[in-house]
């Protein structure tokens, strides 16, 4: 008989996350290391590394898994990817929701960085025109009382909760917002990148119809690029990224124009020892 997880209160999207982090740390574990560390019975631990692997995340081991290099038009399942760096997420967006002011439009892209942002802006009440692209953004927005929600149209990409394409391109040519705030598969260099032409050519067109744009992205976003640049950072009034950003990173960023906001992020809390993860 296996023995008892740590956690019931775990959903398998972020239990996925979890095993994602643990193995961007560490390169490779046993189904054991990750029953221990994150709270599971092995059982469960092996499902979730055999849905990894399906979705591409991950290559099985023996007895365990390895983290697989992200590939340029790799695109991470859209549940999972909301969890992945959740406290430097929640840390950025909180920051991003204060640089609003009353009466802005504001795009808001379908990132989960972005949707953050919108979480710890709609309690401000905040009077705001938002234009986006994301049916989760906007299913949240229309909540606010003094939020009026425009979504640009588009085809809904398959398990993303997201629009692209047209009429929502040409929507953008037409727009001219106060500011926009994005999130980007990968910054390297002076460029920002994404996996999907069809989401690249979006932003592009988001970023270029707002006076100013600001980019959410966590520190661990600085890297190889995606098969798409969508934008160069000398489009970018300001940069909001976390303090586990990598030192050459940081300088790198500091060299450009575009102002650099470092957000300090808490320690996630420990696993709490409760009953069996079925």
């Amino acid at each position: 008989m296996e023995s008892p997880g740590k956690r019931v209160d775990i959903i398998p999207a972020k239990r996925r996350a979890m095993i994602l982090e643990h193995l961007r740390a560490s390169g490779a574990a046993s189904i054991q290391e990750l029953a221990e560390a994150i709270g599971g019975s092995p059982s469960t631990i092996r499902r979730d590394l055999e849905h990894l692997v399906e979705t591409g995340h991950l290559e099985r081991t023996h007895g365990g898994a390895l983290l697989l290099p992200l590939r340029a038009t790799f695109e991470r399942e859209t549940s999972v990817n909301a969890q992945l760096r959740r406290a430097q997420k929640l840390a950025i967006g909180a920051v991003a929701a204060q640089r609003l002011r009353p009466r802005d439009s504001v795009i808001l892209e379908s990132s989960s960085t972005v949707m953050e942002a919108a979480r710890a802006a709609a309690p401000l009440g905040l009077p705001l025109t938002i234009v986006t692209n994301s049916l989760d953004i906007a299913q949240l927005s229309a909540g606010v009382a003094s939020w009026r929600v425009i979504m640009p149209g588009g085809t809904i990409r398959p398990g993303s909760g997201l629009l692209a394409g047209e009429p929502g391109e040409s929507f953008f040519k037409t727009v001219h917002a106060d500011l926009c705030l994005t999130g980007t598969y990968a910054v390297t260099g002076g460029i920002l990148t994404d996996a999907s032409l069809e989401v690249a050519a979006l932003k592009r067109a988001m970023v270029q119809s707002a006076r100013r744009t600001i980019l959410l992205v966590d520190s661990s976003k600085f890297g190889p690029p995606a098969f798409c640049t969508f934008c160069d950072l000398s489009a970018i009034e300001e940069v909001i990224t976390d303090d586990g950003i990598r030192p050459e990173h940081l300088d790198a960023l500091r060299a450009l124009p575009t102002r650099v906001t470092v957000v300090p992020v808490e320690a996630p809390p420990l696993p709490v020892a409760a009953g069996r993860v079925a």
